[in-house]
């Protein structure tokens, strides 16, 4: 998920030099919304992760 959201970002970036505001609006904000779910998903994981480990003895 964070590779695509890098994709969306770099043709943000092109469409943005390019030229291509409309393109480039879109890209950002599909990008935005792919980091912001990554960081959801890696967040509850993490949690899930230090939940199933146990005390340390």
């Amino acid at each position: 998920m964070l590779y695509w959201a890098a994709v969306f970002f770099v043709i943000a970036i092109i469409a943005a030099v390019l030229g291509f505001t409309g393109i480039a609006v879109a890209a950002a904000g599909i990008a935005r919304i792919l980091f912001f779910i990554f960081l959801v998903f890696f967040f509850v994981t993490l949690i899930t992760h230090l939940m199933r480990r146990g005390p340390k003895v």
